[in-house]
């Protein structure tokens, strides 16, 4: 990998760990400059969200600081110039969720423009 595509995995694994950061989360503000404006994601029940309706969860108190998301297994390839997938495991209160994100580079930074969440039982 080049130095361009791992500093561009870096990005976008440091953004994904911010989304999830309970702190971001609580705010909004904070995870609307993460989103890209096309933002959608399939959610592990099956919903289909957008940047909008998403605020309606993101501060709901399912991660929060006595019950943070355990991340592992994080991964990511470099697409195209510009664009990241990154690959990981969730664990949040017992749940276990294989989750999978596409971030693109903007004119303001790397924002999330798609995640998908599966539910996974045990340790897939």
């Amino acid at each position: 990998m080049t130095d361009g595509n791992q500093r561009a995995v870096q990005a976008a694994v440091d953004a994904e760990l911010r989304l999830l950061d309970p702190g971001v989360r609580a705010r909004p503000d904070l995870v609307l400059e993460l989103l890209d404006p096309e933002f959608t994601e399939v959610g592990a029940s099956g919903r289909r969200w957008d940047a909008t309706s998403i605020l309606t969860v993101t501060g709901d108190g399912s991660v929060s600081p006595e019950s943070p998301v355990e991340v592992t297994e994080m991964s990511g390839t470099v697409l195209a110039p510009g664009i990241v997938h990154l690959t990981y495991f969730a664990d949040n209160q017992g749940r276990r969720v294989r989750r999978s994100s596409l971030w693109r580079l903007t004119e303001t930074g790397w924002r999330l423009f798609h995640h998908q969440g599966t539910p996974v039982a045990g340790r897939a």
